[in-house]
């Protein structure tokens, strides 16, 4: 069976039944003023609040990325689905097919989907006996390419130069979760301030040679590298595989499905990744649980631009 004709899929009561559950296992909650007393009005799906000092009206897409939305309830969770399950993404054109809808309000929602896949002050990766691999990689053209310092003016002689692309560096906790990062500039003192940050200071790190890691072996238990320079990949149980693995489905994902990404957007994508990499399968998370865990996400979020005519 198609997990798309379940009935939260085909109609908005069922829809709203199943989000009311989601958000308010313990009953309606005013979105608000957070009072646990209301009562329904005549318009479906609609409440009151009880406190005589609120009586404000909300409903279960009140305080979410849904909020004020005119795309039908139905129709948004069918795009957390479709989101959440497809290991490399779904466009906004393929969303605009499947649900109906116009190619605008794919779009909008797409966005507002991977918004509610974000996460944020979250605990440090790792700990003691843990291993937390760091890996970067260049994706896309900046917006504003800076050049090397290395070039003194020089033009470029050699293709697949990096310094005009799109940094992202990458945190992997071995068997873990992943932590992304779209950084203006690749360079020693912003990437060690975010490993410092987000890595546990009694982890094992392990990297490759790169220079931006040097000195790294003061914040952590260990710092243990190969050398891809010289055909070291693996040496015992120090490579950066699982880092260069979640890039391996990024950049399928980027290029194969979504093809073009403005960079202001590039966060949001790398949201959207770390997302169903962090929900996988192997960490017994199935496609609805996900899906579940993402409109949960939707909660305290908003985004107010729209597509540019």
């Amino acid at each position: 069976m198609n997990a798309l004709n379940a009935a939260h899929f085909q109609n908005d009561d069922a829809a709203r039944k199943y989000v009311e559950a989601i958000r308010w296992p313990s009953g309606p909650v005013c979105g608000k003023c957070g009072s646990l007393k209301s009562y329904a009005t005549s318009r479906p799906g609609v409440y009151r609040c009880a406190e005589p000092e609120c009586r404000a009206d909300f409903s279960v897409m009140t305080g979410t990325v849904m909020e004020r939305s005119h795309i039908p309830l139905h129709k948004w969770l069918s795009a957390f689905y479709l989101m959440a399950s497809s290991k490399k993404g779904m466009s906004a054109h393929q969303l605009h097919r499947t649900l109906k809808i116009t190619y605008k309000s794919a779009w909008f929602l797409a966005h507002r989907v991977r918004e509610a896949m974000r996460t944020g002050g979250l605990e440090p990766l790792g700990g003691a006996g843990k291993i937390v691999e760091a890996d970067e990689t260049y994706f896309g053209k900046a917006n504003n390419p800076r050049p090397s310092p290395q070039r003194k003016g020089r033009p470029f002689i050699k293709k697949g130069h990096v310094w005009n692309n799109r940094p992202i560096l990458a945190l992997v906790e071995r068997g873990g979760s992943v932590r992304t990062f779209h950084v203006p500039v690749a360079d020693k003192a912003n990437v060690q301030a975010i490993v410092a940050a987000n890595i546990s200071r009694e982890s094992r790190l392990h990297t490759d040679e790169s220079r931006l890691y040097f000195g790294a072996d003061e914040h952590f238990a260990s710092h243990e590298t190969v050398k891809h320079s010289a055909g070291e990949y693996v040496r015992d149980d120090v490579h950066t595989n699982s880092a260069e693995g979640y890039f391996s489905i990024f950049k399928r994902g980027m290029r194969g499905v979504y093809q073009h990404c403005g960079e202001k957007h590039l966060h949001r994508y790398l949201a959207e990744f770390d997302f169903r990499y962090n929900n996988r399968s192997n960490l017994g998370v199935e496609d609805g649980e996900r899906a579940v865990r993402a409109v949960k996400g939707a909660e305290g979020k908003r985004l107010t631009y729209r597509l540019p005519h």
